[in-house]
């Protein structure tokens, strides 16, 4: 980091870090006691603060990471300060953890977007440093920093596993990759991503040399036409039956296998994935999850996927390759009429705003669901496009994690695309600095609405006291 774009990396952190501070003090003024899923982390926390370390709510379906990292700050702060009472451990106290990791957060995200992209030497630092400022305020992550919600740490060690990952440090992968999975079960997925990263580059490497054996330039390791797709399938198999091949990749992700054998034991002994209440976590095939994860991508990102060039592009791709096109609608709407399902506090919870996204668009009329596969279509050529500068070994794993991480889940809910979305962000090509500015206004624009209605808009349900909020 050099000098002026260090002190401008500087800048924009403290005065992020400045305002979402003062934000935090309005949302403490108006939301004093624990609200929606506080109830059950607040207590837990206050709980392990006590020293009871045996207690357990049922109804908490995470492991304890966020728990145990409350205490691991508050009890040294607590002693280093004098604090004692009610101030230890309180609600206000084990939220603001959230605000501090959130400055951890937009660190990570300005190093992975400079080893990323460390090769593309026209990326200026104001485009990196803006970039950070724009992910670190994403809608969905940024309304819990201000909650006790386990995504904000979920997130850190995540991103902090994926760094050391990128710098070759597999082992202090591995072990980020394990705090990562006791703030959420699913984090392991990521910890599969990061071995893939390791595998899928090898293969590119491979792949590479087997292209120059045969001199044949008509194919690239870029593209991903159906005809390549072929030679790419024949390649992996012929490659991954290879023992010395094997032997290699083990060599260099023995620490993710560990963890991930880890989990396995996990599962066994706990009988299942989820801690606690498994009654509302029913793991199923949720195909249209994928579709959703894309639309959501697109209303996120559509300073950079939804362009004129963009929907020009698309339709020249929709005139040269119609069968394919229209397979891939036949199988949609195949995967829509029978892998649908609608968990319950979908329909019954109108403090989401997935609740009205369901009610206004889904439950309007039972075709509108099969009516929007040309949007999904575009949404993932559109996707797919721009990451197309990724090798197709780094498409396929990334694709893999993401139908691993959200098909499963029978809820809609919009707190599980962030990981996918963060990473998938990471990983695209720097857009024009304009085009940035648009989605940081934009998305200044939606905290601001989101925050507004949270604070402002509250409600009451019919026989209870209980002031209710919107949220996502």
């Amino acid at each position: 980091m050099e000098g002026v774009e260090a002190y401008g990396f500087s800048a924009a952190m403290s005065g992020a870090f400045l305002l979402s501070s003062l934000l935090f003090a309005a949302v403490n003024r108006r939301l004093r006691e624990p609200y929606m899923d506080e109830v059950f982390h607040i207590p837990q926390a206050q709980a392990y603060c006590q020293g009871r370390f045996l207690q357990w709510d049922p109804m908490i379906t995470t492991p304890p990471g966020l728990y145990l990292l409350s205490v691991g700050v508050v009890k040294p702060a607590a002693w280093l300060f004098g604090w004692t009472g009610s101030v230890v451990c309180s609600t206000g106290m084990l939220r603001f953890i959230n605000l501090l990791i959130s400055a951890g957060n937009f660190y990570l995200l300005y190093l992975l977007l400079l080893k990323i992209h460390q090769k593309n030497k026209a990326v200026s630092g104001f485009q990196r440093i803006l970039s950070s400022l724009t992910l670190a305020t994403f809608p969905t992550l940024y309304f819990f920093t201000f909650l006790y919600y386990t995504d904000t740490g979920s997130v850190f060690f995540t991103l902090f596993a994926y760094l050391m990952c990128l710098y070759g440090n597999h082992k202090a992968s591995a072990l980020l990759g394990f705090c990562a999975f006791m703030f959420r079960q699913t984090n392991i997925v990521w910890t599969v991503f990061c071995a893939g990263n390791v595998v899928a580059e090898k293969l590119n490497e491979a792949w590479k040399t087997e292209l120059l054996k045969k001199k044949d330039e008509r194919i690239s390791s870029m593209r991903t036409s159906f005809s390549d797709l072929t030679l790419i399938t024949r390649f992996l198999i012929e490659y991954l039956i290879s023992p010395k091949n094997l032997i290699t990749l083990i060599a260099l992700t023995w620490p993710y296998i560990v963890l991930v054998a880890a989990f396995f034991v996990f599962v066994f002994v706990n009988g299942g994935i989820v801690v606690g209440d498994r009654s509302s976590h029913e793991a199923c095939l949720h195909f249209p999850q994928l579709f959703y994860f894309l639309s959501f991508t697109l209303f996120f990102s559509f300073p950079h996927l939804l362009t004129p060039a963009k929907i020009r592009k698309f339709l020249q791709s929709l005139r040269r390759h119609r069968v394919q096109y229209i397979l891939i609608a036949a199988v949609s709407l195949f995967f829509i009429w029978k892998f649908t399902y609608v968990h319950k506090y979908l329909l019954a919870d109108n403090r989401h705003y997935t609740f009205y996204v369901w009610r206004k668009i889904f439950q309007r009329h039972e075709l509108v669901k099969y009516v929007l596969v040309p949007a999904y279509i575009f949404a993932g050529w559109s996707f797919v496009d721009t990451i197309k500068s990724k090798s197709i070994f780094w498409i396929l794993m990334y694709f893999v994690c993401l139908l691993s991480v959200t098909v499963p889940q029978k809820l809609l809910e919009f707190r599980y695309f962030i990981l996918p979305f963060l990473i998938y962000r990471l990983n695209i090509p720097f857009p024009p600095v304009y085009r940035q500015l648009v989605e940081l206004a934009f998305y200044t624009v939606v905290n601001a609405v989101t925050f507004y209605l949270f604070l402002n808009k509250t409600f009451q349900w019919p026989n209870s006291v209980e002031i209710q909020r919107f949220m996502w």
